[in-house]
């Protein structure tokens, strides 16, 4: 492998990282690259001390030359595959895209193709020698909207810093069902459900969660609401929401059978029969970036069949005070 493809660095242990392990002092010196791929390069002989190798957790002292020779490993063995991205941004580091409802972000049983990591590694092929192929969070494959893909290892591992220091901004939009009266907070922590395993609850034994929301728009026996985001349980939004006993519009999992208000026009029961995903859709998303330390916000438009249901819901309202029922 050509030399401007290794992984190559030098430092000398500063003062402030002398007598520490030497898996700890590289951690400090070298933040772009995790714990475990560190200590990974330390065993294989990749990172030396004084051009020695040495174990993970020998000490280094004043003075001590760490020097990083190491080939970039393709962490991902997934196709690239020329699938159409919408992108919002892009720069050396980071891929913000716009996901539709429908695709699924990584290959899994069932889906080993068709996916956003295969449309990635066409679109950006560097992303094979970061984990996951850059991804750090996920949509489900029926939710759409905003997310960041990792392009270097500097952005990932600071956007897992982020979403796991709860610094990283998200906001979404959802209509749920029945009508709330104000907005409020749900803290209930979330697990694996009890018995159907590809479920999630609300459970004592559960992760802390906490979801935010509030009102944008009210219908009939509907309500339009924005959520805000403290943790990123699996599937906390649908979960929190359901567990209020307000589930989205067309969640399959959580939303139970249709529910048609008094009054329900042909076209309305249309539209809310013919939703058949859930309601949900990933607005905004604000992060530090990575490579110049700048506090940066996306927001991408509610999808068209989003739209739809929501001109729905207000045509219904106008047919009702047009009409007594």
């Amino acid at each position: 492998m050509s030399s401007e493809h290794r992984i190559i660095a030098s430092f000398s242990v500063p003062p402030e990282h002398s007598d520490r392990r030497l898996d700890q002092a590289a951690a400090e010196l070298m933040p772009e690259h995790s714990r475990s791929r560190l200590q990974g390069w330390i065993r294989s002989g990749a990172l030396t001390v004084n051009g020695k190798a040495c174990k993970p957790r020998d000490k280094v002292m004043l003075g001590d030359k760490l020097e990083l020779d190491a080939e970039p490993e393709a962490q991902v063995s997934w196709q690239a595959e020329s699938i159409s991205l919408d992108i919002v941004h892009e720069d050396e580091h980071l891929l913000v895209i716009n996901k539709p409802a429908g695709l699924v972000v990584h290959p899994a049983a069932g889906h080993a193709d068709g996916t956003l990591v295969n449309a990635l590694l066409n679109h950006a092929p560097e992303v094979e020698n970061l984990p996951r192929a850059g991804i750090v969070h996920r949509l489900d494959k029926d939710t759409s909207g905003i997310m960041v893909v990792a392009r270097s290892l500097i952005a990932h591992t600071s956007l897992v810093d982020q979403l796991q220091t709860r610094t990283m901004g998200r906001e979404y939009e959802a209509i749920v069902v029945g009508t709330l009266t104000g907005g409020a907070t749900v803290d209930a922590p979330i697990g694996r459900h009890p018995r159907e395993r590809k479920k999630m609850a609300v459970v004592p034994t559960g992760k802390p969660a906490v979801t935010h929301y509030r009102l944008i728009e009210r219908f009939a026996a509907h309500t339009h609401i924005r959520c805000k985001l403290e943790s990123g349980r699996t599937h906390q939004i649908r979960v929190h929401m359901a567990h209020v006993k307000h589930p989205l519009v067309g969640d399959p999992q959580y939303g139970g059978r249709l529910r048609l208000p008094k009054g329900t026009t042909d076209e309305l029961r249309d539209a809310l029969a013919g939703f058949q995903r859930q309601a949900l859709h990933a607005r905004q998303l604000t992060l530090e970036h990575p490579g110049t330390g700048e506090v940066m916000t996306w927001e991408v438009p509610l999808p068209e069949d989003m739209e739809a249901l929501l001109a729905a819901l207000r045509k219904h309202v106008r047919d009702l005070e047009n009409h007594d029922f």
